[in-house]
This record gives structure tokens, C-alpha cells and sequence, in this order.
């Protein structure tokens, strides 16, 4: 019988199939990594019954997440709004409980998801709220493993999802690679979702800009300042990163140009 398999190690979902993938696309690629133990595989009524659901506040915002943590360990984050709620990134996890909490939240109107680590099962996601959108840069198609026709595959430098919630192609860690801009956010002074695009540092003073995290990739300097670039003309106070409690809870548009120059001035030091 044909399974839609998902990745252990990052957590995507694969067109239904008899027999899974000799490896996962995303993982064997220098921004991912197939563990020493090798390619392995579950599915979604396997992870219902090893996995469940976490739901708590981050800042503003509700994080949905996963316990045990499976896959990459990101956690989503549901952006409630008056025309409808957006889920920004996805966890590997769905289950009646977890549709029952966000029902009982308002529901979705749509899904935004920043980069290919993290579409794990959008399309279970799409189809558990009856179908709704699910927004992905168009020019990182080539990393969608499973298909459906919720996909928007959008285009373009911005695209604004509601009023006042835009996302912007900001590149980087993917050529699609997306934030998310929340006008409302932080008290009206604004919020950027970034997904691990501007990843926030563990002592949440700075953010990163990687090319790939497992193997130690940075990114190089015309890059990071290309980044830095296309979210300047954003205004924004706040940054909610891709882990829970990774969040930069003011000023964050200095903290986010003077980590672009540390990044830029680190990469041109001369050896010691």
C-alpha cells in the first residue's frame, strides 16, 4: 500500500509510494546531512503515536511545536489576525488534537512557509483546514517533494497575504528564502518572521546568517548584505526566530544591521 513517507531527520513528506526513497533530497545536500545511522523513515500515523503536539505563547504570537522534538525542531508560529490566522512555517506533526486547538483559535485562512527545511507536511496541514492556501517562493520549487493544489507558488520580490502580513523574498540560506513582515506586530512598530533565514543566536543579541547550519556553512558577505538589504526598508521592532524562545524582543532592526556588519567584518578578518 502507498505511504506518504517523511524524512526522520528533517521531517518532509514524500508523494505517496509503495517503498520510500533510497535517500531524502533535502538531506543529501550540503544544507541538510544524512546522519552516520543512515536514511530513515516514518510516517504520520507512526508519528501521531511516538509524538504530540506543544502549544505555548512567544511573545505575541502562539508557537505550535513538537514533543519529542522531531526532525529539524523548529517550531511553527500562529499569526492571529481579524481577516483570518496564518501559520508561518510548519512542524512535521498534525493530529485532530492540534486542528481542534487552532479551530478553537479562529482557524486558518492560509499557510506561509519561509524555506524547503521546513515544509515537512504542508499539504496534511493544508488539507486538516480544509484546503486553505499554502505560500511558498516559487523559485525554490524544485525542493517540493510532495505536491498539491493547495501550493501558491508566488513570485516576485513581496507578496501581501492579509493587510498588513507581506512576505518578502529575502534569499539567502535558499533563493526563495522568505520572512514574513507583520505590520501589527510589536505594538504597531512591526515584527519580522524569519524562519532560520535571519536565525536568532543563542544569547538572542544577534542574528545569523548561515548557508548551512549542520555542516558549518556561513554565508558569504554580498549575500548577507543582499539580505540585510531587502528587509532594511521594513520597519520592524521585534524578530521571531525558527526555535522556541528565539526571539530578538526589541530594536531588532539594529540588532539586524549590526549583525550584517559583524558578519561582513568576521569574513574579511585576517588569519591570527
Amino acid at each position: 500500500m502507498a505511504q506518504a513517507f517523511i524524512c526522520v531527520t528533517c521531517g518532509t513528506q514524500y508523494e505517496p509510494s509503495e517503498l520510500p526513497a533510497p535517500s531524502c533530497a533535502i538531506c543529501d545536500e550540503e544544507r541538510q546531512y544524512i546522519p552516520p545511522s543512515g536514511q530513515a523513515w516514518t510516517t504520520l500515523p507512526k508519528l501521531r503515536k511516538t509524538h504530540m503536539a506543544t502549544f505555548r505563547r512567544e511573545g505575541e504570537l502562539v508557537g505550535i511545536g513538537t514533543s519529542p522534538s522531531f526532525g529539524i525542531g523548529q517550531r511553527a508560529l500562529l499569526v492571529r489576525m481579524p481577516q483570518g490566522n496564518v501559520l508561518w512555517d510548519c512542524v512535521g506533526l498534525i493530529d485532530g488534537a492540534m486542528v481542534d486547538i487552532i479551530e478553537g483559535l479562529g482557524g486558518l485562512h492560509a499557510i506561509a512557509i519561509s524555506h524547503p527545511h521546513y515544509y515537512t507536511t504542508m499539504v496534511e496541514w493544508s488539507e486538516a483546514f480544509g484546503g486553505v492556501p499554502v505560500h511558498l517562493h516559487a523559485a525554490d520549487k524544485r525542493w517540493i517533494m510532495r505536491s498539491g493544489s493547495c501550493l501558491d507558488l508566488w513570485h516576485g520580490e513581496t507578496k501581501e497575504i492579509l493587510p498588513g502580513l507581506t512576505l518578502i523574498r529575502a534569499g539567502g540560506h535558499f533563493e526563495g528564502g522568505t520572512v514574513m513582515h507583520w505590520a501589527q506586530g510589536a505594538d504597531g512598530k512591526g515584527a519580522l518572521l524569519t524562519g532560520d533565514l535571519l536565525q536568532v543566536t543563542t544569547d538572542r543579541k544577534f542574528v545569523s546568517f548561515i548557508w548551512s547550519f549542520p555542516n558549518f556553512i556561513p554565508l558569504g558577505g554580498n549575500a548577507v548584505q543582499t539580505v540585510a538589504s531587502r528587509v532594511e526598508p521594513w520597519p520592524y521592532d521585534v524578530i521571531y526566530g525558527a526555535f522556541w524562545d528565539r526571539v530578538i524582543p526589541s530594536d531588532a532592526k539594529r540588532v539586524t544591521r549590526e549583525s550584517a556588519a559583524r558578519h561582513f567584518a568576521i569574513l574579511q578578518r585576517e588569519a591570527l
